[in-house]
């Protein structure tokens, strides 16, 4: 069944398009969805591989190690957590200073003074919705001033959200939205796959509401399970208690289409259960007044974009997923890591010592234990025993080794602009205060300059959240918020304009 573009109202008021399509169609599109999601996925298979490490160094996983010997130290160094959390003390209460956190600007001549109403209505409106009414944003962007630093990006979608009324903004983490590795930018890549872990409950519900269409959930949640425990046991993990908690893997791509079979692809969200490779939902990715058309034809679809990319700093190789601390500090932090453990194995070594012992001594065999004050007695002369006993040749712990250590853990703190005062230390009593002054605020240009990437990041989501109230804010909206004793309202008319 092709779509019809001729009645824009009768192909938006269908919850899902993918009812009533040929079952041999529905199969065609959903190979070529999980084909597009599984190249772009190859692509960055070795960012993948580079993020699950970065993350280990963050959360200080500790793996058993066997290596120089069973349960040798294995000390992780928190170089790269410091570096996170300085920089979430920082950019978290600069970017969301409340309560005004959005702040529309005028453009242009306002000599009635009504541009500059307007903007100070849409303004208070806008921090309403998202430090009160999107009950999440605040949180999410404390989450987002912790990761990104990390990663080196995350990513948002903005959308509307029916049943609950309101705009939802909420954090996608990079492993989640997978995009080719070598996509130029956010707009341009051809598929966008957010992959969305659902219970077998929620799909059922979305099932009943008409959103999914209906397909075998116990067989998929079955083949689901099956992966699942044997992933986990892979791992070295048990398997959930609880199995029904255990998610469903749904592929949500942002991609292109010729769904019409006009010869011109169209934007869509097509929405498939990996496990069965069933399309569960299709909707049109655009809006109504994004269709442009010349008499009768349509000749472009401007698409609508839910997803905004917070960059911490940009690829140097021109990859799509940007450089974050654990690709800067995350071969400093495993340096050292390795010399903290090597100077707690020598120092092991040195304090319990070991060596060999000769035949002819006559004592016990076996490891024997002393207590302070403690004589045991042994059936040879003590010049034997002298003789008999050879310790192991050791040394203590290499000072070069210890000097090393702080210059690699000074470079790395220089590197995330971590230095001592930072982190609360006092300068010297003699220090003057201008001249502390001004390291402060050399050592904080590092930040500045990322903090504008993200203030680029927060304006087009804003915009993104300007254009959702302009669709499908109520004509006479108020919010309860009291500002200067009066209580404000605002409405759709006021953001009917650019």
């Amino acid at each position: 069944m092709a779509v019809d573009y001729s009645n824009l109202d009768q192909l938006f008021a269908q919850t899902n398009l993918a009812e009533g399509m040929e079952e041999e169609e529905l199969v065609k599109i959903s190979s070529q969805v999980i084909k597009d999601f599984e190249q772009d996925l190859l692509s960055r298979k070795e960012w993948e591989r580079q993020h699950e490490q970065w993350m280990k160094l963050a959360i200080q996983t500790i793996e058993e190690k066997t290596w120089p010997w069973r349960n040798a130290s294995n000390v992780k160094y928190p170089l790269l957590s410091t570096s996170a959390m300085q920089f979430q003390a920082r950019a978290y209460p600069t970017l969301v200073g409340a309560p005004n956190v959005v702040k529309a600007r005028v453009i242009g001549d306002d000599p009635s003074g009504e541009k500059t109403r307007r903007a100070e209505r849409i303004s208070k409106h806008m921090s309403y919705q998202v430090l009160e009414e999107m009950e999440n944003w605040d949180e999410e962007m404390d989450k987002a001033c912790f990761i990104l630093p990390i990663v080196g990006c995350i990513f948002k979608k903005i959308y509307y959200h029916p049943d609950k009324g309101y705009n939802c903004s909420d954090l996608v983490l990079p492993k989640d939205l997978v995009i080719n590795y070598w996509a130029k930018d956010l707009s341009s890549a051809t598929t966008k796959t957010h992959v969305l872990y659902m219970t077998k409950n929620t799909v059922k519900e979305k099932q009943l509401g008409g959103e999914f269409l209906e397909f075998d959930l116990e067989q998929s949640f079955a083949k689901e399970m099956d992966f699942y425990t044997k992933a986990r046991e892979k791992e070295g993990l048990a398997k959930p208690s609880d199995m029904e908690s255990a998610p469903l893997t749904v592929l949500e791509q942002h991609c292109w289409y010729d769904l019409d079979e006009d010869g011109y692809k169209e934007p869509y969200i097509i929405t498939v259960e990996y496990s069965s490779e069933k399309v569960i939902r299709i909707t049109p990715r655009f809006e109504k007044d994004g269709v442009k058309s010349e008499n009768g034809k349509i000749i472009k679809i401007t698409p609508e974009e839910y997803f905004i990319k917070f960059s911490f700093i940009p690829n140097p190789d021109g990859g799509f997923y940007d450089l974050g601390f654990g690709a800067l500090l995350g071969p400093l932090n495993e340096t050292v890591n390795t010399l903290i453990n090597q100077l707690i194995d020598s120092g092991t070594i040195h304090n319990l010592q070991g060596g060999w012992i000769a035949k002819g001594v006559r004592m016990k065999a076996g490891d024997t234990s002393f207590t302070p004050g403690e004589w045991k007695i042994v059936q040879t002369s003590g010049d034997d025993l002298r003789k008999g006993i050879f310790p192991l040749p050791t040394k203590e712990p290499s000072s070069t080794l210890f000097q090393l250590l702080g210059t690699i853990v000074e470079s790395g703190q220089q590197l995330a602009s971590v230095a001592e005062i930072f982190v609360g230390k006092m300068p010297g009593q003699n220090t003057p205060a201008t001249t502390t002054m001004a390291t402060i605020e050399q050592g904080m240009k590092v930040f500045t300059a990322i903090y504008k990437r993200i203030y680029r990041s927060l304006t087009k989501e804003f915009k993104r959240l300007y254009r959702l109230n302009k669709i499908y804010l109520s004509p006479q909206a108020e919010f309860n918020v009291v500002d200067s004793q009066e209580l404000m309202m605002t409405g759709q008319s006021d953001y009917l304009a650019d």
